[in-house]
């Protein structure tokens, strides 16, 4: 599979990286979810999934030994400026470990916005991004490196 972007999605990360950004509302944020390797759905299946709910409906399963992370207003930089050089708005999410990681391997990671931490629900949660990451958890520490994770345009 490749790195690819939800259609739900397109054109609208900056809007989802800017509201947790902004605090509005107060308790959104980014989520990093894992998705296993075995069931993993292609991507013309999953693109057109509109909620976390729909993504995990089909055979395409979430990590859920290593779990998810949340990133917070306080865990992403400010909004940049638009990259106008080359035509394109690029937001660069941080390093995400999950230490001690234990479980099935994992060959994505999905990126999401969730509106509400506290109270919402998967089907609440949109679909923004996933990107090859293979790893067979072993107990060490996983690190994804953040880097560019997200690219409108």
């Amino acid at each position: 599979m490749a790195n690819f972007v939800f259609n739900i999605a397109k054109g609208r990360f900056v809007e989802f990286y800017n509201r947790v950004k902004s605090n509005d509302p107060a308790n959104s944020a980014i989520i990093a979810i894992p998705l296993e390797t075995t069931g993993l759905e292609t991507q013309a299946v999953l693109q057109d999934k509109d909620t976390l709910t729909d993504v995990l409906a089909g055979t395409t399963n979430e990590q859920i030994t290593m779990g998810r992370k949340i990133l917070t207003d306080a865990d992403i930089a400010a909004l940049p400026a638009p990259d106008d050089v080359n035509d394109r708005y690029s937001l660069n999410l941080p390093n995400v470990v999950w230490a001690g990681a234990t479980g099935n391997g994992i060959s994505q990671i999905l990126i999401a916005y969730d509106a509400d931490t506290t109270s919402g629900t998967d089907a609440n949660i949109v679909p923004i991004d996933c990107f090859d990451f293979v790893q067979v958890p072993n107990g060490s520490d996983i690190q994804a490196t953040g880097g560019e994770a997200l690219r409108a345009g």
